[in-house]
């Protein structure tokens, strides 16, 4: 009996010591930082088992920024086996407030939500529930269990200003944008500085709709742009209302979000483009294995967050030369001299911008014709 004993405690060891590592033909997960129990045995997480929550500001068929959120949330499911729950159209109000706490008391215990105006309601939320872990799309606001993330998209934009500053012939380029905020602004002035990088005579003419979503005053929008002499519109909006007035104008334009040439087959040059797939497959993951740390994510086109599609035939000749050799450069997009609207240097010769700069950045360059409001 005291031989059998002993057998069986060497195999209940063997059998924990087995169970410490994730098994490879199965979704479950141990936390190398689980908390231990009094018996002495790791606290497991099965994937299956978790529930992962998305806000989204506009609705999952716009075509843009949140489809392209959906899209990295379908991946989540495909690629980790997770349950997740969504919310389409939130407004950036305390409404969010009411959304997130629907969904933690539906057993969400990570919460993505994917638009600037959250960040203060998310923020206050985090303190308030301490075990679940948030992520805010855009924002600069950390808690210990609230992360911020973002792209710099102004990479794939200063590339996108290359397109349209070789291929415009008026020297007159529309820019349609929501907000003036630091994340539109910085856009645009990439947007600016590269098609003058290649056209110094390119003015950039922006118009402000005051929303995110809403395709019949983005397109609205662009068609005043076009109007005044715009012929390509680039665009920081969530829909492909844009792309269509330069589609029945016979002109140009710039997607944005993801690949718009569906959308306008004749006027698409190219598109500056999201991928969330990878950013949210980790980021789960890490949650998973007991690996989670707050940070503020900023990934670049090195990272495949962001990039650009393919130029459209009908580019300018000589147009992917350009835009390998501006890569092939390393692409300094605020790296001075630059100067503002009124010819005042904002950026000496040979200085760069810091990150906290660019996420403050509330002055256009110059060539840009606008207002900040």
């Amino acid at each position: 009996m005291k031989k059998i004993t002993a057998f069986l405690l060497i195999l209940t060891m063997v059998l924990a010591m087995t169970a410490c590592g994730k098994d490879a033909s199965s979704d479950t997960y141990v936390s190398e930082n689980g908390t231990e129990s009094g018996s002495g045995e790791a606290e497991v997480t099965s994937a299956s088992d978790v529930t992962v929550g998305f806000i989204f500001v506009g609705p999952v068929g716009d075509g843009g920024w949140s489809f392209s959120h959906n899209e990295g949330r379908l991946a989540l499911e495909n690629e980790l086996g997770v349950k997740t729950l969504y919310k389409e159209s939130v407004p950036e109000s305390q409404e969010v407030e009411g959304e997130i706490r629907n969904m933690i008391d539906q057993g969400a215990s990570i919460i993505f939500a994917t638009s600037y105006g959250y960040m203060n309601y998310v923020e206050e939320l985090s303190k308030e529930f301490p075990d679940v872990k948030f992520f805010h799309c855009s924002g600069y606001k950390q808690t210990d269990n609230m992360s911020n993330y973002f792209g710099r998209i102004y990479e794939a934009r200063y590339l996108s200003g290359i397109v349209a500053g070789l291929k415009t012939e008026t020297n007159h380029i529309g820019y349609v944008g929501a907000f003036p905020i630091p994340e539109v602004v910085r856009g645009i002035n990439a947007f600016t500085l590269g098609a003058r990088s290649v056209n110094p005579d390119v003015e950039v003419e922006v118009v402000w709709t005051s929303t995110w979503y809403d395709p019949a005053i983005e397109k609205e929008a662009a068609i005043a742009l076009l109007d005044n002499g715009a012929d390509i519109i680039a665009q920081h909006q969530d829909t492909g209302g844009p792309q269509q007035a330069a589609e029945e104008r016979g002109l140009y334009s710039i997607g944005y979000h993801t690949d718009m040439s569906a959308i306008a087959p004749n006027a698409v040059l190219t598109s500056v483009v999201w991928n969330w797939n990878d950013y949210y497959v980790d980021q789960v993951k890490s949650v998973i294995d007991g690996e989670f740390e707050s940070e503020s994510h900023w990934g670049g086109m090195e990272t495949g967050m962001v990039g650009l599609t393919d130029v459209a035939d009908f580019a300018a000749d000589g147009t992917q030369e350009a835009l390998d050799a501006a890569i092939a450069e390393g692409m300094h997009v605020f790296t001075g001299e630059i100067k503002d609207q009124e010819g005042n240097v904002k950026v000496a010769d040979g200085e760069t911008l810091t990150d906290d700069e660019l996420l403050n950045m509330l002055w256009f360059v110059e060539g840009v014709i606008g207002k900040i409001q």
